[in-house]
């Protein structure tokens, strides 16, 4: 700084204060300094003084500033500042990471990360050269980049805790204190960092450098040896020391000869347990490290040993070298010579012995050192397994300095000559850079010229004869020595100018020009350190020895280089080889003072480092260029106040311009200077000039700013003051005047006022009075009218009763008067006509009383007679109940009465009054063919009494002729089977369609089986039969031939009219009766029938009619009559059967031949008052079967007659077949609500009890909890109670609160939604017509999801939700009377035909229309865009959300609704929308499957399936055959299209060069064959070794992915295979879920997926194809679901409360996905903090949130087949359970989340305090087991007495010892006692609460053993929680440490290890343990402070949002 003293006379102040004057002899010698070296600058290519002294200076200002970093360009140039600086945490890693250089201030991780940065970006190896004197901070700079690389790498894994610990181990034998250092590393070393794709560290390799071997020997003064040898000395303990014969340091030679032993500031105790530490860590094993220290206590033995007449103290080295003394001491007292004919041995003198002795010292040291390295290497290098894969690298170049000392050495020698290279490597390296640099800114330049040291390298190393060479030559020759040495190369070099030859004979020391200066070496010892060699004695006894290790080394020894310069040589080649392809940075260490004191710097000391460190070669460099340099902006934003805009607009020019305007006014002909593309450039004097200039301008437009201001000022002022007189003025003004006239305007205010209040009352007034006069006479009227309509009214009423009353008294007494009348003429009539036939009576008196003794027979014993009855029974009750069953046995019966039963139905009266007009001799004569009379006959008929077209009713007819005659007794039974004469040969057998129905089999019951049997000829009818027979014969030619049925009753009646026999007359009206029953006339024969029938005798007539009735309402029976109707005839009344309901009631009900299962049902719901009916059906069960007869038209008595026919073909009898009846739920609505009726819920809620018992609903989960309250509820054993109870108490439905009916409708909603297939209605249908399925005949099961087509193996072939069917229609078959449904659907228009077709269009009919009224959910049919905001705009196909609020009415056409994808609101056409049934939001598929129906209806036709023949002519390779093939082929080959040869190249082109990618190719073509069908293979191989062929290489190589797309979409293109289609679906949608294609054939696979969208596939491969980007192919339950057709996954997840729930999870599911999932179906308030588990057999593993759940589920299934070493391709079985937990325990409060206290919280937390974790107070312990011990027993009592033996589950485990098992129950009752009322979960709560006070909670624990802490136990207890980590003693439970997350530094796990560093990066403190769970520990730090790390984000995130607002 200068001054200007009182005289005048200039004085300068420099930096330490110190002031200088200023005479003529200093005033040349001082210049102005530049404004940049002020204050210093970060990067000092920046500084204007480009010079040393700017260089020194800035560092200095630095230094005193703290900053010890400081860029020269990209050169780091460091500072030791000998303390430690809190700019290493690992807050300053993170800011660091992914940042440019130069972006933040100066710092050695800068420096790392754009290494790590670079080589990732650019894919090249970097280097990182670090460089300086001893003590300069070369170690510590490469242990910090290490520390960074390991931290931005963000694994934490072991390989990159391994290569941090190598350093302790180097250091310990490699590092030493000297004068300048604490920690001197005596060696150089290359760490090369290998990182794999995705930046993550895998492995290191250490190369060693020229270890200063001659320290073991000898130390300078304060100096030490090395390390390890005190660490050994102070750390191992008194017995090993004991072992190894060990004293102090004090007591060895070795260790003394610097009169140091000690070094302030280490510990050498500590650092020996870290440096067994890091052996552990580094796989070195506990014999290693044995051995390790016995060569160590040898070398420390042999340095005492003394020479004198014979050896002294050599026993202790014999025993630890394992050698004999005596060969020892002769080795080291004789040595041997070879002579031409025997070997002589000549003894040495004691320094030729000491010399020897240290050789042999020095050698075993050096060589332990290397097998030291290696062991290192073999831990942390691990060899690529492929070759073919580049690794990338960081190398770090950690190396000794120039060296230059009062007395130089070999050593020095070597050192200064590899700084030589580094030095011709940076300079070259710093040229480039500036070259580099003006090319990128296209700058023209010239040539510059930089002082090069090849000539120095040459002389050194690089001519013929060099030093280096001559020093080897000589070192050969046996009686070389340093004298012979130094003439040579005075010979060869003296007369250059880089050798400094001695300057006479006798002097020894020679020099050498170096590029930091002239080094002069004492050649002495030069050859023999060199020679680096043993003598052959101590070789060949070491050869001897029995200690592997020593030995070993002996053996390594051979195989080296045999001087030391060619092994320093051959290293330093390949350093430089590795240096050169790389990209370099260096660090250059400086050292301030060589006092090691901070806060001093010593300016001659730096300056020399700097020149050593070739920072000034920088400088000038940088000066013969170019040296000053701006960019635009920042030389725009200086020098600004030069430019002129007239000549230059800022406004309107480039940056560009205006600099260039600037130099050009101010630099005009001032030399040159350039500009760039974003800089300027220019020299020295150009910057100094344009600073002058500068401050000129500032100076004068300081002075124009000044003038402007103060103008400016003034004026403000008098304006200001101007302003205020006025204010004031206007103001006074005003109050003057208002004081004048105030008095006489307030007064005229009044009365103005007061006239306009009056007037406005006036008028209120008079307008209220004309209101109230208007309402009273309104209310008035309104009153008066109310009370007239109500006289009116009542008026009426009373008239109309009146006068019907009196009209009903006319007709009575009407109806009595014509009744007396007729009973007068019939009384008339009666006796004319008894006197008329009173002879004839008495005339067949005679005949009748001879007839009646043969035809005595009643009606009713005929019928007994002929189907020989046995005594009446209830239909119902016979027999043994089916499996099943039996409970509902011996139940409750109750009796519907006949008046009650609901048979009759509201069917207009028949007019009986003309049926005289319909005799049936009257249609005889009409219809009857030939000369066929009315009347009863014995004879055969030649043809059918009515004419048929169908031959076959021709013969039927006459069949049912005969064996109607034979029912009847008019023509007898014949004995044998003989043709009847003159009948036709077909009469004689049974037809085939009665024999399929006489031995088919139920449907229902079993599959019916196709009889090949009787294919010619049925079974005869020429046998005798029985009745029965007979009437099923007559029956089932009805039932089977529609058209027969007049036929039959006609040939019955002409049996009937004038039959004289009784016998047959009576068997006839039998036979009519029960066909009556069975089937109905047509409508031209009904009249004439119901006319006959009036004619039968006694009550025949009646019974008759009614069953006509009953059959022509209900239809026409399907099967013949039972047993049970056969009864009826008897009694000609109603049949009772019995109706058991599942809640142990039974009824008994009247039922008759036509009674349907819906008459039953409804009389059933009106008996039990059930109002919800819909969906109860009655069913029959027969055995083990039950099958549904539905609530519909279905025949009750087919049903039952079916089952005696079943009964018979097992070999029983009909009447007592074990049928039984029961009322049971079938189907439920989609809208179905258990609130609605109580009694129907009760209902099925006892059907699922019975079915869950029996086994009826079978589900790996059938509702734990419910089924074991329902369990409680029916069992009573004993066994049972203890299970039970506890069931019972855990079971969630069971809370206090709520009640039984709650419980019963949860138990029938979970029944519902869990087993919907249970609850089905089932129908067997055809399939007419439709889309391809794999079966046409199947059956469909509607329930309230929707409808499902399955197969007679329950296998889905198809599933339909509602929304997916569009409409459905009833169609007839033709003539076989059977119907159809047109079933049309989103996938496709189905014809299904089946018996059943019309009531299951009416139940999906049903369903749709309950679904569309109750819908909220709608998509629109068209596009819609609304300008008037009251209407919703919308899209076609978009989902509409339907508000009901009656705002627009529907039925003027406007619907209100919500925009589902823009959420707003308007009014909707509903024209334009359609209503979609259902009550749920649509799924994406559903919705994707309507908007593809939309655009496919849309189209006038459909488009040909798209193919890759486009695709192909851009990228597919081209296709070269033979011309004389191309002849031959009808069509060229299409290389796009499916072929069964594997390919023989890639098809796209850009794989087709590259050989190794070819292959891979080509291993993926044959499995993909292989899987779809199209290669015959000789072996099987799984779909899951399959697909990992196929997808495996794939997700490796991104460049592979197309082709995989390819292959299988050209296996897919022009195949008429449909099983290899379907297979390739399946390939398409697991690679569809597994990774994208490529831009290029994105568009082509979604053309090619959208033609073919009536795939089942492809709308959801469309759906998946750029959903994920997998890293494994696809997991064995991904290939074991589509292998199913199914496209929904489900998996099981386990929760800690011991239940676990069934998830949906996507082959796109992410971790995270999967976790928001199951808490948002748990109901949890948050998801943060849990995590998903997988547990194998051995670990159970935490995944990452950010990885797809089949990835990670993948990746532990290969894990456990390599721990098991099972081959690939083998069966393998990983049984696995995936689990979801807590994980981070913060932000939990117990009692604020309810469901994750109980399911997670609770039993999380109990075995952490049953296992004695938890610091806690007896009360506190006793009110705990109190709370747990209601959790198990509830408020159960009597379960006091269990409590000593549950105290295990009740007590921390280490307490319960505290008082005796009496004491504790006693306190536990009495606490239990206290907290009487409390719930289970309340007690789970009160217990969280209780342990949440403690500090501990939340904790993870793990018991782990430490080698680290000698103040600690050996085993620990860890405890990680929110809080950090805490260490805690396991007995005590003390707090050992804490350390928060911010004081772990890092942290990382091996399989045995666990290892962690405390603090900063550089002073760390380092925790080792050994446990199994180390990953667990790892994974909970690692997720901890993640979390904390996205909450800082966070927070920085708001408040910088925060701050642009305030903005």
């Amino acid at each position: 700084e200068v001054k200007v003293t009182d005289t005048g006379q200039l004085q300068l102040v420099d930096d330490e204060g110190k002031t200088h004057k200023i005479n003529k002899k200093t005033e040349g010698t001082i210049r102005p300094m530049h404004p940049t070296s002020v204050k210093g600058v970060d990067d000092m290519i920046r500084l204007g003084d480009l010079n040393e002294a700017g260089l020194l200076r800035n560092l200095l200002v630095r230094h005193k500033e703290g900053i010890i970093y400081t860029y020269t360009g990209s050169i780091l140039v460091a500072v030791n500042p000998y303390q430690l600086l809190p700019i290493y945490t690992t807050e300053q890693v993170h800011m660091y990471t992914d940042r440019r250089l130069g972006e933040l201030p100066p710092h050695v991780f800068a420096i790392a990360d754009s290494c790590f940065f670079n080589m990732r970006r650019n894919k090249k190896n970097q280097c990182c050269i670090i460089s300086g004197e001893s003590g300069a901070g070369k170690t510590e700079s490469t242990k910090l980049v290490l520390q960074f690389l390991a931290a931005v790498s963000g694994q934490h894994s072991w390989i990159e805790q391994q290569i941090l610990e190598a350093n302790p181990i180097l250091e310990a034998f490699g590092n030493a204190k000297t004068v300048r250092n604490d920690n001197s590393s005596r060696f150089g070393k290359y760490i090369d960092v290998n990182f794999t794709k995705g930046g993550a560290i895998e492995g290191a390799r250490v190369e060693q450098y020229l270890l200063e071997k001659s320290r073991v020997c000898r130390q300078a003064p304060e100096e030490r040896n090395y390390h390890i040898f005190y660490y050994m000395l102070m750390g191992m303990s008194a017995d090993q020391k004991k072992i190894l014969s060990l004293g102090n340091a004090a007591e060895y030679t070795y260790l003394t000869m610097g009169n140091c032993t000690s070094c302030e500031g280490r510990d050498d105790v500590k650092e020996y347990a870290h440096f067994r530490s890091a052996l552990k860590i580094l796989m070195f094993t506990e014999n290693d490290s044995w051995e390790i220290c016995k060569l160590l206590a040898a070398i420390l033995h042999l340095g005492n040993v003394t020479f004198e007449s014979t050896i002294v103290n050599n026993l202790e080295v014999c025993l630890l070298l394992q050698v004999a003394p005596k060969e020892l001491g002769k080795s080291l007292t004789e040595r041997s010579l070879m002579t031409t004919r025997e070997s002589v041995t000549k003894p040495l003198t004691c320094e030729q012995a000491q010399d020897g002795r240290d050789a042999f010292v020095k050698a075993i040291y050096g060589r332990l050192f290397i097998w030291v390295v290696d062991k290192i290497n073999a831990a942390i290098y691990k060899p690529s397994e492929d070759t073919d894969v580049v690794r990338q690298s960081i190398g770090l170049l950690d190396i000794f300095g120039f060296e230059n000392f009062n007395k130089n050495s070999f050593e020095q020698l070597c050192i200064n000559f590899a700084n030589e290279q580094l030095q011709q490597f940076f300079v070259k390296h710093v040229f480039k850079l500036e070259q580099d640099e003006y090319t990128r800114e296209n700058i023209v330049w010239k040539h510059i010229d930089y002082k090069d040291n090849q000539s120095t390298l040459d002389v050194l190393a690089s001519k013929p004869m060099n030093m280096l060479a001559l020093i080897d030559e000589e070192s050969n020759f046996p009686k070389g020595t340093d004298t012979t040495m130094l003439q040579k190369m005075n010979q060869h070099h003296g007369k250059g100018g880089i050798y400094i030859p001695p300057k006479n004979n006798y002097e020894t020391q020679f020099g050498v020009q170096h590029f930091a200066g002239v080094v002069y070496y004492d050649s002495t010892g030069f050859l023999e350190k060199n020679r680096d060699a043993l003598s052959t004695d101590l070789i060949q006894m070491v050869q001897t020895s029995a200690n592997k290790l020593l030995k070993q080394q002996a053996s390594d020894g051979k195989k080296r280089v045999p001087t030391l310069i060619g092994q320093f040589r051959l290293s330093l080649d390949s350093l430089m080889k590795t240096l050169t392809v790389c990209q370099p940075y260096f660090i250059r260490c400086i050292k301030p003072n060589d006092f090691k004191k901070p806060m001093l710097f010593d300016r001659e000391l730096c300056i020399r480092q700097l020149r050593y460190s070739g920072m000034m070669e920088t400088i000038r460099i940088r000066k013969a260029g170019y040296p000053v340099r701006y960019t635009f902006q920042e030389f725009l934003d200086r020098y600004r106040v030069l430019l002129k805009t007239s000549l230059c607009d800022p406004k309107t020019e480039s940056q560009e311009k205006c600099c260039e305007s600037i130099c050009e006014t101010v630099l005009d002909g001032e030399g040159d200077w350039k500009t760039g593309k974003t800089k300027i450039f220019l020299k020295d004097s150009h910057d100094t000039m344009l600073e002058v200039e500068r401050m000129k301008e500032l100076n004068t437009k300081a002075l124009l700013i000044q003038k402007v201001l103060r103008g400016y000022k003034y004026r403000r002022q008098y304006l200001r003051q101007k302003a205020g007189a006025l204010v004031i003025q206007k103001y006074w003004r005003g109050h003057k005047g208002r004081k004048l006239y105030r008095l006489g305007f307030a007064r005229l205010q009044a009365q103005v006022r007061s006239r306009q209040l009056h007037y406005q009352y006036k008028r209120k007034r008079e307008a209220a009075m004309v209101l109230q006069t208007q309402i009273r006479g309104h209310l008035a009227r309104k009153e008066w009218k109310r009370k007239r309509d109500a006289v009116i009214l009542l008026q009426a009423y009373t008239r109309g009763g009146l006068a019907r009353k009196a009209l009903k008294k006319m007709k009575r007494d009407a109806y009595l008067l014509r009744s007396k009348k007729k009973i007068k003429n019939k009384n008339k009539m009666a006796l004319m006509e008894k006197q008329k036939n009173l002879e004839e009576v008495l005339r067949q008196k005679k005949e009748k009383e001879t007839t009646a003794q043969t035809e005595s027979i009643t009606d009713q014993e005929m019928v007994e007679r002929m189907f020989e009855f046995l005594p009446r029974i209830v239909g119902g009750q016979e027999g043994q109940a089916p499996v099943g069953y039996e409970k509902f046995e011996g139940m409750i019966t109750e009796e519907i009465d006949i008046d009650d039963f609901p048979i009759e139905e509201n069917l207009p009266k028949e007019d009986y009054d003309d049926l005289d007009e319909y005799s049936f001799s009257k249609f005889a004569s009409m219809y009857f063919q030939g000369a066929a009379t009315p009347t009863h006959i014995r004879q055969r008929l030649r043809q059918p009494l009515l004419y048929h077209e169908d031959e076959g009713d021709v013969l039927a007819s006459l069949t049912v002729w005969w064996i109607i005659l034979r029912f009847m007794g008019d023509l007898p039974e014949p004995k044998k089977q003989v043709k009847a004469p003159g009948a036709p040969a077909q009469e004689r057998f049974l037809p085939q369609d009665l024999i399929s129905r006489k031995d088919r089999r139920l449907s229902h019951m079993t599959v019916q089986e196709d009889s090949d049997a009787m294919v010619d000829e049925g079974p005869t009818l020429e046998r005798p039969l029985t009745s029965l027979e007979k009437l099923h014969i007559i029956v089932g030619y009805a039932i089977v031939r529609h058209d027969l049925r007049d036929e039959i009753y006609c040939q019955i009646c002409k049996q009937l009219q004038e039959n004289n026999n009784r016998n047959s007359y009576f068997r006839g009206w039998i036979l009519l009766s029960l066909c009556l029953g069975i089937f109905p006339p047509s409508e031209r024969f009904t009249r004439y029938l119901q006319s006959f029938i009036r004619f039968a005798p006694g009550d025949y007539a009646s019974y008759c009619a009614e069953r006509l009735r009953r059959t022509t309402m209900n239809g026409m029976r399907g099967e013949p009559p039972s047993w049970l109707e056969l009864q009826a005839t008897k009694t000609k009344k109603p049949m009772i059967v019995t109706v058991k309901l599942m809640d142990n009631r039974s009824v008994n009900l009247p039922v008759d031949s036509a009674s349907t299962s819906r008459e039953i049902c409804q009389a059933l719901s009106n008996k039990i008052k059930l109002k919800d009916t819909f969906g109860f059906s009655l069913y029959v069960a027969l055995y083990e079967k039950v099958w549904a007869l539905g609530s519909g038209r279905e025949h009750v008595m087919d049903a039952i007659s079916q089952c005696e026919q079943e009964v018979k073909r097992r070999g029983g009898q009909e009447q007592h077949a074990p049928w039984r009846l029961f009322f049971r739920k079938e189907i439920f609505t989609p809208w179905h609500d258990c609130k609605e009726d109580k009694f129907s819920t009760d209902l099925i809620y006892q059907q699922i009890i019975h079915g869950l018992k029996f086994g009826e609903y079978q589900s790996e989960k059938v509702g734990l909890y419910v089924y074991v309250y329902l369990t409680l509820l029916l069992l009573s054993e004993a066994k049972w109670v203890q299970m039970v109870s506890t069931a019972h108490a855990q079971g969630s439905y069971l809370s206090s609160s709520q009640k039984t009916d709650s419980v019963k409708a949860e138990t029938v909603d979970y029944a519902r939604e869990k087993w919907p297939m249970f609850f089905s209605r089932f129908f067997e249908v055809v399939k007419l017509s439709g889309p391809a399925l794999p079966k046409n005949k199947f059956i469909v099961a509607i329930n309230w999801t929707g409808i499902t087509f399955l197969d007679e193996r329950e296998k889905r072939l198809l599933e339909l939700s509602f929304p997916e069917v569009t409409g459905v229609n009833t169609i007839r078959e033709g003539k076989a009377s059977g119907q159809a449904v047109n079933l049309l659907t989103l996938k496709g228009d189905f014809t299904l035909s089946g018996t059943a077709a019309g009531d299951m269009a009416e139940l999906i009919t049903m369903f749709l229309s309950g679904l569309m009224e109750r819908s909220q959910y709608a998509v629109t049919l068209k596009e819609a865009s609304q300008d008037d905001p009251a209407l919703l705009s919308f899209k076609k196909g978009v989902l509409i959300i339907i508000i009901k609020d009656d705002e627009f009415p529907l039925q003027r056409g406007w619907i209100k609704g919500q925009n589902d994808s823009t959420k707003k609101t308007g009014a909707v056409p509903a024209d334009d929308i359609l209503i979609l049934p259902t009550l749920s939001k649509p799924t994406n598929e559903v919705m994707n499957i309507i908007q593809a129906n939309q655009k496919e209806t849309g189209t006038m036709e459909r488009l040909a399936p798209f193919t890759l023949k486009e695709f192909s002519l851009e990228y597919f390779r081209c296709y070269k055959v033979h011309k004389l093939i191309i002849r031959k082929m009808i069509t060229g080959t299409k290389l796009w299209a499916n072929s069964r040869e594997p390919i023989r190249q890639p098809l796209l082109k850009k794989l087709v060069g590259n050989p190794e990618l070819s292959v891979l190719v080509l291993n993926v073509c044959v499995p993909i064959l292989k899987y779809m069908g199209d290669y015959p293979t000789k072996q099987m191989q799984s779909p899951l070794e399959l697909t990992d062929q196929i997808f495996g290489p794939a997700t490796k190589h991104e460049v592979l992915r197309d082709e995989i797309y390819c292959q299988i979409m050209k296996q897919m293109t022009i195949n008429n295979n449909r099983f290899s289609i379907e297979q390739g679906w399946q390939l398409m949608w697991l690679c569809c879920g597994l990774f994208p294609p490529t831009q290029s054939l994105l568009k082509h696979t979604q053309r090619f997926l959208e033609s073919r969208r009536r795939e089942p596939l492809a709308s959801d491969c469309l759906q998946r194809l750029q959903s994920s980007l997998r890293k494994l192919p696809p997991h064995q339950v991904e290939v074991d679901a589509i292998q199913q057709n199914s496209t929904q996954i489900f998996h099981k997840i386990h929760f800690p409360n011991d239940t676990e729930e069934i998830f949906e999870v996507a082959t796109s599911t992410r971790i995270r996905d999967l976790i928001q999932n199951i808490s948002k179906q748990l109901k949890l308030a948050s998801a943060d903090g849990f995590s998903i588990f997988v547990k194998t057999h051995d670990k159970v593993l935490s995944l990452n949130d950010t990885d797809y759940f089949f990835d990670s589920l993948r990746q532990i299934t290969d894990w456990s087949k390599k721990a098991k070493r099972i081959k690939d391709g083998g069966p393998v079985n990983v049984p696995y359970l995936v689990f979801f937990m807590r994980k981070l325990w913060f932000n939990v409060v117990p009692g604020r989340d309810s469901e994750a206290d109980l399911i997670f919280h609770f039993p999380q937390e109990v075995p952490k305090y049953l296992r004695g974790y938890h610091v806690c107070t007896k009360e506190e312990m006793v009110n705990i087991a109190a709370l747990l011990f209601r959790i198990k027993v509830n408020n159960d009592k009597t379960q006091f007495v269990q409590i000593p033996k549950l105290l295990k589950e009740l007590v921390p485990l280490d307490q319960l010892k505290a008082m005796s098992e009496n004491e504790w129950k006693k306190t536990i009752v009495a606490s239990f006692n206290k907290q009487a009322g409390m719930t289970v979960e309340e007690a789970m709560v009160a217990f969280l609460k209780a342990v949440f006070r403690w500090p501990t909670f939340g904790c993870a624990f793990f018991e782990v053993k430490q080698t680290s802490e000698q103040n600690f136990p050996d085993i620990v207890r860890i405890a990680i929680s929110k809080q950090g980590l805490t260490i805690i003693h396991p007995k005590t439970k003390d707090v050992l440490a804490n350390h928060p997350f911010n004081r772990i530094a890092n942290w990382c796990s091996g399989s045995t290890y666990f290892h962690m560093t405390i603090g900063s990066l550089v002073k760390g403190s380092k925790f080792l343990c050994e446990t199994s769970l180390g990953y667990k520990m790892d994974d909970l730090i690692t997720s901890y402070v993640n979390m904390y790390l996205r909450e800082r984000k966070a927070v920085q995130t708001r408040n910088q949002r925060a701050s642009k607002t305030a903005v």
